[in-house]
């Protein structure tokens, strides 16, 4: 299948979360920031909104321009550009083309095709940094938009002994179960859902999701944590601070600690 590579330019910081949100509504489903202030936005043939995606471009005053790319060629362009990244000597993610990460506690095996959560961007890098000082042993944990599964693997890799890994995109549940199965694996179950109402409860819960998905979900996740369990969440703005600790507050969550890495932020709740 082909797909179609849309490339945005000179995207105000604090609107590119928007920019995303909005397009994966009109069809991409997948995401890579530039380091130029761009974005580029991904879509299978046929499946981008042309309406939606116009009306976006016009509401940003976005400039853009789109090619098309073949599925084939999607693993040769990340061989050639994504490179192994390492959160100190906590954890080293990498492709399997690439050769073993050194001086690591954990190493993680990852094929990112169109998928969120390589490691590479700062939120997936304190969602990581956070989870290497906290206790997953024998917990169990909702990874709340898992993307590549990423982060349900090193959930398993620190001892949780059951994970439930969610996303409502079929590109990142292929990715994601692909991942899981490159890494062998055992407790990790994977689902497509649409919110993140569960009818269970977890231990520990990991959002590393934008500001609008947490704020339309937080109900469902707080419902969803055990009596004395923890949140941790991504994907959020240096500005997105006060906002959430409002939010988190009215949901009775208590704010554990707030990291800052670049224009991001990751907050970990109680």
């Amino acid at each position: 299948m082909d797909y179609i590579e849309i490339t945005l330019e000179n995207i105000a910081p604090d609107q590119l979360e928007l920019v995303m949100a909005d397009l994966s509504l009109a069809g991409c489903n997948g995401f890579e920031e530039l380091d130029n202030g761009g974005l580029k936005a991904y879509a299978e043939a046929g499946e981008l909104n042309e309406n939606k995606f116009n009306l976006i471009i016009d509401k940003y005053f976005l400039k853009h321009s789109i090619s098309n790319i073949k599925e084939q060629n999607w693993n040769a362009v990340w061989e050639s550009n994504f490179d192994p990244v390492q959160v100190r000597d906590f954890v080293g993610i990498r492709a399997d083309f690439h050769q073993s990460v050194t001086g690591v506690r954990h190493e993680i095996l990852i094929t990112p095709k169109m998928s969120f959560g390589t490691g590479h961007h700062a939120t997936t890098w304190m969602m990581l940094d956070w989870m290497e000082g906290m206790n997953l042993l024998g917990k169990s944990v909702y990874d709340f938009g898992t993307g590549t599964g990423v982060l349900a693997i090193m959930a398993e890799k620190l001892g949780a002994n059951q994970v439930l890994a969610v996303d409502n995109d079929d590109w990142c549940i292929e990715n994601s179960l692909e991942n899981i199965q490159k890494n062998n694996c055992q407790v990790i179950d994977i689902e497509k859902v649409e919110t993140g109402y569960q009818n269970k409860k977890f231990d520990i819960i990991l959002a590393n999701v934008n500001r609008h998905i947490i704020e339309a979900n937080i109900h469902f996740l707080v419902e969803a944590l055990e009596k004395g369990g923890q949140i941790l969440f991504s994907g959020l703005l240096v500005e997105d601070e006060q906002p959430m600790r409002e939010l988190f507050a009215s949901q009775g969550l208590g704010i554990a600690g707030v990291r800052v890495r670049g224009n991001w932020i990751s907050i970990l709740c109680r």
